[in-house]
C-alpha cells in the first residue's frame, strides 16, 4: 500500500478515535463546565457502558442488530441511573466542594471497577457489531460500521449542542454554569440540575463504549485510557468549551490514528498528546478556547 492509501486509512482510523473520544470529553467537559466538578470516575462509566452493552447483546445473542440497539437504549440509561445515584448520595452531600469531590470520585472509581470486576470477571469480552457491511474504496475496503460510528457520533454532539443552545434546558445550565446564587434566588432548582448534568455527562460516555466495543472489547479495567485522553481533550480544548472539546478531540484522534498506523507505535502519540499538554498549561493555561480567569 503506497503512502497516500496509507495516510487515507490511518486517517480514518483516527477519526473513529476521535469521535469516541469527543463523546467521551464531552460529557467530561459538560459536568466540569456546569458543576465545577472533575469527575475521575468518568472512565468507569465508560466502562460500565460497555459492559453492560456485553450483557444486553449477549441477552439477543443470534440477533446483532437488535442486540445492539437495545443496548445503545439500556446502557445509557443503566450508567445514567448509576451516576444520578452516586450524585445523591456522594457529590451532593460534599456541596460539591471541588477538592473533596476530586477524592470522592477517586473512591468512586475503584467502587465502580472492584463491582465490574467481581460480577462481570476479568476477561475481556466482544460484542458483535450490528452489521458487516465493508465499503470498497479504489485502495482498500473498509468497515462500514466503523464510518456509521463517526456518523452517530456526529449527530449526538449535535443533538447535544441543540440541547444546550437551543433549547429551555440548555438555558438553565449556562445560567447555573455562570452563577449558581443568583440561579437559586430566580427559583431554579440547581440540585436538579447538577443531577441531570452529572447523569447526562456519564450517559455520552456510555453511548461512546456502545460505539466502540464492537471494534474492541469490553473489559473491566478499559475506562482507564479513554479517561486519560478525556482529561487531555479538555485540558487542550478549554475546560467546559463545547467547541474546544471537539476541535481537540479530533486533532489527537487523527494524529494518534496516523502515528499508530504509520509508526506503529500507539505509545508515541500519548506522548506526543501529553507533552503538547504541558506546552499549553505553560503559555495558554485556559486551553485553546477556554476564558482566561481574571
Amino acid at each position: 500500500m503506497g503512502f497516500g492509501p496509507l495516510f487515507l486509512l490511518a486517517t480514518l482510523e483516527g477519526l473513529v478515535m476521535a469521535a469516541v473520544l469527543a463523546l467521551t470529553a464531552l460529557g467530561l467537559s459538560l459536568v466540569f463546565g456546569v458543576m465545577r466538578v472533575v469527575n475521575v470516575a468518568h472512565g468507569e462509566f465508560f466502562m460500565l457502558g460497555a459492559v453492560v452493552a456485553w450483557a444486553v447483546s449477549t441477552a439477543f445473542a443470534g440477533h446483532p442488530s437488535i442486540g445492539f440497539v437495545a443496548a445503545l437504549l439500556v446502557a445509557p440509561l443503566v450508567v445514567g441511573a448509576a451516576a444520578l445515584v452516586s450524585e445523591r448520595l456522594v457529590l451532593r452531600r460534599l456541596n460539591y466542594d471541588p477538592e473533596a469531590t476530586i477524592v470522592a470520585t477517586i473512591g468512586m472509581l475503584y467502587i465502580i471497577q472492584q463491582l465490574a470486576l467481581t460480577f462481570y470477571g476479568a476477561d475481556a469480552r466482544p460484542v458483535q457489531a450490528p452489521f458487516n457491511l465493508r465499503i470498497q474504496f479504489p485502495w482498500f475496503g473498509y468497515s462500514g460500521y466503523k464510518l456509521f460510528v463517526i456518523a452517530a457520533a456526529i449527530v449526538l454532539m449535535l443533538a447535544t449542542w441543540f440541547l444546550l443552545a437551543r433549547t429551555r434546558i440548555g438555558l438553565v445550565m449556562r445560567a447555573t454554569q455562570y452563577d449558581r446564587e443568583t440561579a437559586q434566588a430566580f427559583g431554579i432548582p440547581v440540585d436538579r440540575v447538577y443531577a441531570g448534568v452529572f447523569a447526562l455527562g456519564a450517559m455520552l460516555a456510555a453511548v461512546a463504549a456502545v460505539l466502540i466495543v464492537p471494534i474492541q472489547q469490553a473489559h473491566y479495567l478499559m475506562g482507564r485510557d479513554p479517561l486519560l485522553l478525556a482529561f487531555i481533550v479538555v485540558i487542550i480544548g478549554g475546560l467546559g468549551s463545547l467547541r474546544g472539546t471537539i476541535v481537540a478531540a479530533i486533532f489527537i484522534g487523527v494524529s494518534d490514528g496516523i502515528i499508530s498506523t504509520m509508526f506503529y507505535s500507539p505509545t508515541l502519540a500519548k506522548m506526543l498528546a501529553t507533552a503538547l499538554v504541558a506546552m499549553l498549561l505553560v503559555f495558554r493555561p485556559q486551553g485553546l478556547f477556554g476564558t482566561a480567569v481574571r
